[in-house]
């Protein structure tokens, strides 16, 4: 990196890294030895999507952001395409969510959230003015919104579905949307949302779990009731590193949607408030980097990678802590999958192109 780089969300990415690694070592290992006779197995397929990852970031943090307003419409149809082949009966296709690619197992909607970004902040810049109307400047964007919509909830994950929303709509905001068209098109949601997860009995399980969990601690809000446990056991200073009990096949998915819960039991509430802060600390420097963005189209692409990274932590957090219902989102940079983090850092290398150009 030359003298104008962000060294600052350099050191963070950096820590936010290297805490992600040790715990997910700390988190996979009874999982990896009982299902794959080594406690290191998940953790080296993490260790090798963070050196990939990390590849990407320095490629893209020397590729100029400008080219990504002619690549931003192939790159979300490719990835939508790439998602949509999940759902097919293909010999590559893992639990419709997965592409296997030897060792490794790539999820588009990863990819999808990336292209959604380069397109959202490429459309925006090129309609200017014309976002303050309800039917050129809006309403485009969420069509394109629903129809992604419609076939990641085959999949079905509705927690990135969450994501896109609350990212299609905070990046329309700051390119000019009128708040009233926004919240207008929101409330029209809201029916098909409910919709949605009446007709699911899993997802109407969850949220009537979250309101009651005690009452189905054997079954829909096991993993709740379990999450939080995991966080309380910890105390000030944890039960020590390595030493979770929840982790122990107590707590599912306890090195994936649920590892802040294995953090905080073994780092304590001291560990977890750090971890809370090193992503604070990221989300600051991404927008400061936003703010000296040198254009319109690198303001847009900083604010929607900030966005999204910070957003999906605060869900993923909140999950752990019992706030909100389950949505089976990664904690970026520390949940143990390959694909999170290897497009978590790809978009970093993209801030850090915006970083470096706007001085």
């Amino acid at each position: 990196m030359d003298a104008r780089s962000d060294r600052g969300i350099i050191f963070v990415i950096g820590m936010l890294l290297l805490f992600g690694l040790v715990m997910a070592y700390s988190a996979s290992a009874p999982f990896s030895l009982r299902h794959y006779g080594t406690s290191a197995h998940l953790f080296l397929k993490q260790l090798a999507a963070a050196a990939l990852g990390l590849a990407l970031l320095f490629l893209l943090s020397r590729f100029d952001y400008h080219r990504l307003r002619g690549l931003s419409e192939v790159l979300l149809i490719g990835s939508f395409l790439l998602t949509v082949a999940t759902l097919l009966p293909l010999p590559l296709v893992s639990d419709s969510r997965w592409i296997l690619l030897g060792p490794f197992a790539l999820q588009p909607t990863e990819l999808v959230k990336f292209g959604l970004i380069a397109y959202l902040a490429a459309s925006i810049e090129r309609k200017g003015e014309r976002m303050e109307s309800l039917s050129q400047g809006v309403l485009p964007f969420v069509i394109v919104l629903g129809i992604i919509a419609v076939v990641v909830m085959k999949q079905p994950d509705l927690g990135m579905i969450l994501v896109f929303g609350a990212l299609t709509a905070a990046m329309l905001f700051l390119g000019g949307a009128r708040l009233s068209h926004l919240a207008l098109l929101g409330a029209a949601t809201i029916p098909i949302v409910t919709l949605v997860i009446r007709i699911a009995p899993y997802r109407l399980a969850r949220i009537v779990s979250f309101l009651h969990p005690e009452a189905y601690s054997s079954s829909s809000g096991y993993q709740a009731i379990q999450s939080l446990v995991a966080v309380g056991s910890g105390g000030f200073l944890g039960r020590g590193l390595g030493a979770s009990r929840a982790k122990l096949f107590y707590l599912p998915q306890a090195h994936n949607d649920f590892i802040f819960s294995v953090t905080a039991e073994e780092l304590g509430l001291l560990g977890a408030l750090l971890l809370i802060g090193l992503f604070a600390a990221f989300t600051w420097r991404a927008l400061a980097i936003a703010r000296r963005a040198p254009d319109e189209l690198g303001k847009l692409l900083a604010w929607g990678i900030g966005f999204s990274i910070a957003f999906q932590a605060l869900l993923n957090l909140a999950v752990a802590l019992g706030l909100v219902p389950v949505t089976g989102l990664t904690l970026p940079f520390v949940s143990n999958g390959g694909s999170s983090l290897l497009i978590t850092l790809a978009m970093v290398g993209v801030l850090l192109n915006i970083g470096r150009q706007g001085g």
